[in-house]
C-alpha cells in the first residue's frame, strides 16, 4: 500500500480548490460576456468597440434636435482624454455643455415589450464640489422622449444643502403620474427615484456605477431597479408598475447632461446582474474589455 503525507494531502486539496476556483471564474466570465450587448472604452476612438446595434456616438445641438445628430464628438465642451480613463481613454465634459452626446438604443438595448430586465455599468470621475454646476446633472440618461416619461437616469443635484446622487425609473408619465399632478405636489416616497446623500465621489477618485432593472413591462407592480456603488449595493426603487413604451427608432443613451467631469466604460446587459456579478465588474483588472473574447459584432 502506498501511503501519502498529509502534506500531500493538503497539496492536492489545494490545487482542487484553485482550479474549482478559477472554473468558476471562467464560467462567470463567459456569464457575464453573453449578457453584454453593448460596450464602449472610449480608448482611441469614439466608437464602440461591441453593439448588437449601431456603434457610432452622434452629437445633437439639444435632446430634441437628434434627427440632425452628427458622428463624433462637437467642436467644444466634450472631449476625448488620452490615457486619463479608468482603463485607457474616456470622454472628458469639461463644462456645462449645450449639445449633447449619445448612442442610439435600438438592439444595444435589449428592450423587449413584456417581461424586460438590464443592467447598465460605467465609470464616473468627478469632484461633485469643485466641478459641477449648481443645479442637475445627469451623467447618463436613456429614453426616448424625455426624463420623466419612460426613461432611466442617473443624476447628481448641486445644493447649497448638499449635493445627493440618484437613480430614477420613470415609466411612462401616464403609468407613474396618471393625475399629471405638479413634481412638488408628489410625496417623494411615490417618485420613482433613490437617493444616495452622501455618495463616495471625490476629486482624482473613479467611482464605478451600475443599476440593474427587472420585471418592466410585466403588467404587474413589481418592477425593481437597484442602484450600485463601487460594487456594493446604494439602494432601491422598491417594486412598482413600471411600463416602458419605447420607439425604439427614437430611443437614446445620452451622456454628460450638464455634467463635468471623466466618464468612461460604458456598458449594457441583456438582464439584471446579480450582486455578485456587479461585484466581478468593479474588479475587473482590464475592465468590461476583457469580456469581449470572442464576441466582435458591431455594426
Amino acid at each position: 500500500m502506498i501511503k501519502t503525507s498529509s502534506h500531500q494531502r493538503l497539496c492536492v486539496v489545494f490545487a482542487a480548490c484553485v482550479f474549482a476556483s478559477n472554473a468558476a471564474q471562467a464560467a462567470d466570465q463567459t456569464s457575464l460576456s453573453s449578457a453584454l450587448t453593448f460596450h464602449s472604452s472610449f480608448d482611441g476612438s469614439t466608437e464602440a468597440e461591441f453593439a448588437l446595434g449601431d456603434a457610432k456616438l452622434y452629437h445633437a445641438p439639444a435632446m430634441n434636435k437628434r434627427a440632425s445628430a452628427l458622428p463624433g464628438l462637437p467642436t467644444n465642451g466634450i472631449v476625448a482624454a488620452k490615457g486619463q480613463g479608468r482603463f485607457g481613454d474616456a470622454l472628458s465634459f469639461q463644462d456645462k455643455a449645450s449639445d449633447i452626446v449619445f448612442f442610439h438604443a435600438a438592439k444595444n438595448v435589449a428592450y423587449r415589450e413584456t417581461n424586460w430586465s438590464g443592467t447598465v455599468s460605467f465609470w464616473l470621475s468627478t469632484d461633485p464640489a469643485g466641478e459641477l454646476k449648481p443645479g442637475f446633472a445627469d451623467p447618463i440618461q436613456i429614453t426616448p422622449r424625455a426624463w420623466n416619461d419612460a426613461a432611466f437616469f442617473v443624476e447628481f443635484e448641486k445644493r447649497p444643502a448638499g449635493i445627493p446622487f440618484r437613480l430614477g425609473a420613470y415609466a411612462d408619465f401616464k403609468v407613474w403620474n396618471p393625475s399629471n399632478r405638479k413634481w412638488e405636489e408628489i410625496p417623494m416616497p411615490e417618485k420613482p427615484l433613490l437617493t444616495v446623500e452622501q455618495p463616495p465621489f471625490a476629486k482624482g477618485k473613479w467611482t464605478h456605477v451600475a443599476f440593474t432593472f427587472e420585471h418592466f413591462n410585466s403588467g404587474a407592480a413589481d418592477g425593481v431597479a437597484r442602484l450600485y456603488l463601487d460594487g456594493k449595493p446604494s439602494g432601491t426603487i422598491p417594486a412598482r408598475t413600471q411600463t416602458f413604451t419605447w420607439d425604439m427608432n427614437n430611443s437614446a443613451v445620452m451622456l454628460g447632461l450638464s455634467y463635468v467631469g471623466l466618464f468612461d466604460e460604458l456598458s449594457l446587459f441583456n438582464r439584471a446582474l446579480a450582486p455578485e456579478e456587479i461585484a466581478r465588474l468593479h474588479t475587473l483588472p482590464n475592465g468590461v474589455k476583457s469580456l469581449l473574447k470572442g464576441r466582435t459584432k458591431t455594426q
